[in-house]
């Protein structure tokens, strides 16, 4: 509600009274030039940042009010800007330690993702271990593949609210194809930004 926001030390509003609804289940695209403010957007949607002026409401309570781990919780995030962490594969999906209860989900959320015929050549399946940062024999993804770890790591979530900054920006034209078909069906009861 009437959001504006400016980083610090900037004279300039990135963005300047936004006002905005978004509805369970529904799936909302925003668009717009480079430099618009469509991340800046999702940040303060995410409350990695706090609006400059205005606020931002979930079920009519400032997003302040509520715990910040719970409200994190609800959300799926695959920013333009992901990072691949030195570390298994299982682990870069899942962002956390992984069970031996968690693989299932985890090769699940990578097929989904478009990863599958990748993960089958990997020597060592998702206790594959990614860069070189602390193994010399990590595997080094391409920036498509890369992407397709990231937006597993959202399928692997399963939560209310997916945002999706640019996801297909490193895929080519069938993967980009693949990764709308199971978004879309992923999706169906979420809300999609």
């Amino acid at each position: 509600r009437d959001v504006s926001f400016k980083y610090p030390n900037s004279p300039d509003y990135v963005l300047s009274h936004v006002n905005a609804k978004l509805r369970i289940g529904e799936k909302t695209a925003m668009v717009g030039p480079n430099g618009a403010g469509k991340t800046t957007f999702i940040k303060l949607l995410c409350r990695l940042y706090d609006p400059t002026e205005g606020e931002i409401l979930l079920n009519g309570i400032n997003i302040k009010l509520y715990d910040y781990r719970e409200y994190m919780s609800l959300f799926s995030v695959v920013f333009q800007d992901f990072q691949i962490y030195g570390a298994t594969l299982a682990e870069n999906v899942k962002m956390d330690f992984v069970n031996d209860g968690d693989k299932e989900k985890i090769i699940a959320a990578l097929k989904r993702a478009d990863f599958g015929s990748k993960l089958k050549s990997l020597e060592d399946g998702i206790d594959t271990e990614l860069t070189k940062e602390f193994s010399e024999s990590g595997t080094m993804l391409s920036g498509g593949e890369s992407q397709k770890v990231a937006i597993a790591r959202a399928f692997y979530k399963n939560c209310p609210y997916i945002i999706l900054d640019e996801p297909s920006a490193n895929l080519d034209p069938i993967a980009e194809y693949n990764l709308n078909q199971a978004m879309i069906e992923a999706a169906q009861q979420k809300t999609v930004i």
